[in-house]
């Protein structure tokens, strides 16, 4: 995570038929950086995966943003590996055409409008296909050949491939020797970037773990998770530490509980043999959403340093409460207003039990929160797209409103918005005009589009620079993975054998209701997700 500054909202012009960076098409010079932030250093990304889902939609717009603000160096290339014989000008062809489409839909994450020929022809320069399966050895010798031409032999390896690719790639990768960095500070880096899934449960986490580091030193490890590459979940860490308001009151004395929510309107689309296998609860509890949880309930460290951030997330880690199966609830859509169910999709068992909803009670056992749930809950097909964090303050004593006509307070809610708007609200509570002392409801909210100006943004940025830069801040270490699964696993390997019931909900609803009677034990309702602002009178 840079430390740097914020670039400001001007760098990029409001008008996107404008180009926004000044390049020679032939030339090696990056376009001009931002105030305050130094393009990465000069570096070969190789892609494994280079004709896949994950590179069209996510990378290669990352790096055409990064390329747009001057954070790319010159010296860069970038290397495409896949399976199938193709001309490098076919893969390019086909990358800007992807790229265009995305940049003109307005309900992509990368709607940049009009893209600025000068950069793509910056990036397209550098874009190099090389043809070879990942499981032989000869891609691996060709590779080491081209690599031999890099300048400082800087390499990052980017596995943009299905799981089971993971082991075998890092594997030839080592045994060609293409992970051995400089001795003495002197030489490149080697650094290998993988994608969730990291591992389907502790026993795999640690297996695959331990065969990636008798190959690579932790330090050359990157296990992305690009929900950490958002803008909002990052300015967790701002709100909670640049702001003396909330600092002290963020602890069991003042807290009641947090909810921390994902949901989707949209079924598996098209991923059902992927989904089957998975389920939302792997997909998603240990690693996004207890990301997410790490993020709001870590101590404060002593700077942001990556290992600093680091280590207070792993204590959060180690001291989540092991979950049971009475600590969950698992859902799978059915037919209802919003479509078909999840059985009726292609590629799905028609008697599957697969969950699409997962929610589940976590406790952390430390001193600054101790006896506090955190709720969490994430599920496809439901009433709105929605991701947050909501944190609920303790009621204030009621008895000094006693004979006031109010039958309740509304609680004090501080909600940081991550997806698909992005900003806070707080709930509170007030005297409405008038000669009665009469308590009613009002809503303080803050919107990013008030104050800042929106960029094309597709979360990877963040990441694939700060990878550049070697600081793995944002990036999970091998100790966290093991034991963010070591939380779940008696969930997932019931000892007694029982496993979680599968629970219908309506396509389109807020979910199974015993996701409602999860909470209702102690008290508590799910917000929901429909929820509007509080009505202005």
């Amino acid at each position: 995570m840079s430390t740097t500054p914020n670039s400001p909202a001007s760098d990029r012009p409001a008008n996107p038929d404008e180009p926004s960076c000044k390049v020679n098409a032939g030339s090696h010079d990056a376009p001009a950086s931002p105030a305050g932030k130094r393009p990465a250093p000069p570096c070969t990304l190789v892609i494994f995966g280079a004709g896949g889902d994950l590179t069209k939609r996510l990378l290669m717009p990352a790096l055409y943003n990064l390329a747009v603000d001057g954070l790319l160096d010159g010296g860069m290339k970038i290397i495409g590996v896949n399976h199938g014989e193709r001309e490098t000008k076919e893969w390019v062809d086909d990358l800007h055409k992807s790229l265009e489409q995305f940049a003109a839909d307005k309900a992509s994450t990368f709607h940049a409008g009009k893209l600025d020929d000068k950069a793509w022809d910056w990036v397209a320069q550098r874009l190099d296909y090389m043809a070879g399966e990942f499981e032989t050895d000869d891609v691996f010798t060709r590779l080491k050949q081209r690599l031999e031409q890099t300048p400082g032999g800087n390499v990052i390896f980017y596995l943009a491939v299905s799981s089971r690719f993971f082991k075998p790639i890092v594997e030839r990768l080592g045994k060609a020797g293409l992970l051995k960095e400089g001795e003495g500070g002197k030489g490149g880096f080697r650094r290998i970037v993988i994608e969730k899934p990291f591992g389907t449960d502790l026993a795999s986490a640690r297996d695959l773990n331990a065969h990636i580091l008798s190959y690579a030193d932790e330090s050359q490890v990157y296990r992305i998770d690009h929900f950490l590459g958002k803008d909002t979940v990052q300015s967790i860490l701002a709100v909670r530490f640049a702001n003396a308001l909330f600092e002290p009151i963020w602890r069991r004395e003042y807290i009641d509980s947090v909810q921390i929510t994902a949901a989707e309107t949209i079924g598996v689309e098209g991923r059902g043999k992927f989904y089957e296998q998975t389920g939302a609860f792997r997909d998603m509890l240990p690693n996004h959403l207890f990301q997410l949880l790490g993020m709001v309930a870590m101590e404060p460290p002593n700077s942001f340093d990556a290992e600093a951030v680091r280590d207070k997330k792993a204590d959060i880690m180690n001291a989540i409460q092991p979950l049971t199966p009475d600590d969950v609830v698992f859902g799978q859509y059915e037919k209802g207003p919003a479509g078909i169910g999840y059985r009726e999709e292609p590629d799905v068992a028609p008697d599957s039990t697969t969950e699409t909803y997962a929610a589940a009670r976590v406790f952390v056992e430390n001193w600054r929160w101790a006896g506090v749930p955190f709720y969490l809950r994430t599920g496809k097909r439901l009433a709105a797209r929605r991701t947050e964090i909501s944190v609920q303050l303790k009621p204030v004593p009621f008895r000094l409103f006693r004979d006031t006509p109010v039958d309740a307070l509304t609680p004090n809610v501080l909600t940081l918005r991550i997806d698909p708007a992005h900003g806070t609200s707080f709930d509170f509570n007030v005297k409405t005009p008038g000669p009665v002392m009469q308590v009613g409801a009002v809503q303080s909210s803050f919107d990013y589009a008030d104050f800042f100006a929106e960029r094309a943004n597709v979360g990877y940025e963040t990441l694939l620079y700060d990878c550049m830069l070697g600081d793995e801040t944002l990036f999970q270490r091998a100790d966290s993975i093991e034991t963010s699964w070591a939380a779940v696993d008696d969930v997932l390997h019931p000892k007694n054998g029982g496993a979680v019931p599968v629970r219908g909900y309506p396509a389109g609803s807020e979910g199974p209701a015993e996701a409602d009677a999860l909470l209702a034990r102690d008290g508590h309702a799910w917000r929901p997700l429909k929820q509007q602002a509080i009505e202005k009178k």
